[in-house]
């Protein structure tokens, strides 16, 4: 959109991983990374304050906000996660995982290295760390949500913000369109289906170090009106 940082934001893409700018994903229509871009980008100069939204009982004012931030895991090597923004608050780190069409077009595939059952995490991500197990063992299903994703994040995350001292939380925000750019329909009882299993994930995980939200973009912008 004309009004947003565009230098900026590319500048954030073509560092990061998931190459969206060069190998032309960004530009789709269906792009994830373009919708978390156009909501997220105007506040990356910091010229700008992101508007305050609830985490935890707070209301938050963050002084930070950057696209694609990678949260490293405890150890060199192998892959770390990257995440579609983080907002920074004087207390809390907030990861922010942008989903669009992605919850209705893709096969969920549980996939952990070995590495993740390393005894690195601490005693407060039990409801994670059981996920992850049943996750593997396919004793855990979702149709819709990307739980393995949302795992390996909220491990990275616990450890970037150890390290700054902030209280972890990890934001699942989605999109919920009613159809795709080719006109083909999405089925309100799929996006409720979605929600339930949304709020399946939540319950598994409450009361963990990283404190687990989700939110719609019709939710945010509301919010933010």
């Amino acid at each position: 959109m004309p009004h947003l940082p565009t230098d900026e934001i590319l500048a954030a893409y073509e560092k990061a991983g998931g190459n969206e700018i060069e190998s032309g994903k960004f530009d789709h229509p269906e792009s994830s990374a373009a919708l978390a871009a156009n909501a997220f980008g105007f506040f990356i100069t910091g010229t700008h304050e992101l508007p305050r939204f609830s985490v935890g009982s707070n209301m938050q004012p963050f002084h930070e906000v950057r696209l694609e931030a990678q949260m490293r895991f405890p150890w060199s090597g192998g892959r770390h996660p990257w995440l579609d923004a983080v907002a920074v608050s004087r207390d809390s780190l907030v990861g922010i995982e942008s989903k669009r069409f992605e919850p209705f077009r893709d096969t969920k595939k549980a996939s952990f290295s070995g590495a993740y059952w390393r005894d690195v995490w601490g005693d407060n991500l039990v409801g994670y760390q059981a996920m992850r197990d049943g996750l593997k063992a396919g004793e855990i299903k979702f149709k819709y949500l990307d739980a393995a994703q949302l795992v390996k994040h909220a491990f990275g995350l616990r450890t970037q913000a150890n390290k700054c001292g902030l209280i972890p939380y990890l934001l699942y925000l989605y999109a919920e369109p009613a159809a795709y750019p080719n006109g083909r329909l999405i089925a309100a009882a799929d996006h409720a289906a979605h929600r339930e299993e949304i709020r399946q994930f939540a319950a598994a995980v409450k009361g963990d170090e990283v404190g687990f939200m989700s939110m719609s973009y019709d939710e945010l912008l509301t919010a933010w009106e």
